[in-house]
């Protein structure tokens, strides 16, 4: 486990990200529009605990869970990644969603060295692991898997995770995802990028043959979850990514518009902050 120091901090102004009470309900619906995280009320808890049976936090009932749940998730919407990394640890299984996205957000952008990034998608896809085994109708569970390894798989190389069958799981779980929850838009945003990557790194016909991959498949997921999620900073930057893996230098205008999109958006939390932020730098 990485060491506290390890832990840098979210580097912009958070003061408009607090979520505190019930304000964190009501921008629910619009913070989670692209990975489609059921609210963590008590009934939602309850469900969860019954589900997870042993792997489920002792001693404690559905208030206390949902109340855990939601303080984890403000934590990670205010950026402080370590506080709901650990409270999402903390709950095992039934908080690894919100401990991955933290583990994995953070490591994205805030950690540079590239070996303590790989280690840490490491530990998320183990930490998802868990909770595909614990809770396999959630479709989140699946989602943060594959997250994990697609991003673990970007820092090993395409070529390196083709190689070494990564991409068969990231692909079985993003097909879990979407049966369990068609409108994931996070989901066909990793869709998409999965048949643009392969595309772009052994070509299309060796790309559809052994793996299914398709220019009009990565096209048409790419604009589901624009459709999904028009205002997520991510979406964009990921349609400007997948029109330069599939097409190059032909698609440059069109990709740069993408992030300028994305730059332009408002963010809702420290998350699209980051990827607001970053569309920026990649337009300096």
């Amino acid at each position: 486990m990485a060491a506290k120091s390890a832990w840098a901090a979210f580097p912009h102004d958070a003061k408009g990200y607090a979520y505190a009470g019930d304000a964190l309900k009501k921008a629910w619906p619009k913070l989670h529009a692209g990975d489609a995280e059921p609210f963590p009320d008590a009934k939602h808890a309850a469900a969860l605990i019954k589900a997870a049976g042993k792997s489920a936090p002792k001693g404690q009932d559905a208030e206390a869970l949902a109340t855990a749940l939601q303080d984890a998730w403000r934590a990670f919407h205010r950026g402080d990644f370590k506080a709901a990394f650990d409270a999402g640890q903390a709950l095992g299984p039934i908080g690894a969603s919100v401990a991955v996205k933290a583990l994995g957000i953070h490591a994205t952008y805030l950690v540079d060295d590239q070996a303590e990034q790989l280690k840490r998608y490491e530990q998320a896809a183990k930490i998802a692991e868990t909770a595909v085994a614990a809770l396999p109708d959630e479709a989140n569970s699946h989602y943060r898997h594959a997250f994990a390894l697609g991003r673990y798989s970007q820092g090993l190389s395409i070529a390196k995770a083709l190689k070494a069958g990564i991409a068969g799981k990231v692909r079985g779980a993003l097909d879990t995802t979407l049966e369990l929850e068609p409108k994931h838009a996070e989901a066909h945003t990793a869709m998409a990028l999965y048949h643009a990557e392969i595309i772009n790194k052994i070509g299309g016909m060796i790309g559809g043959l052994t793996y299914g991959a398709k220019a009009a498949d990565a096209e048409k997921h790419i604009k589901t979850a624009l459709k999904l999620t028009p205002d997520s900073p991510i979406a964009h930057i990921e349609h400007g990514n997948v029109l330069i893996l599939l097409h190059g230098d032909k698609q440059e205008d069109a990709a740069a518009a993408a992030y300028e999109k994305a730059a332009k958006l408002k963010p809702l939390d420290a998350m699209e902050a980051l990827d607001a932020n970053y569309a920026k730098e990649q337009l300096e």
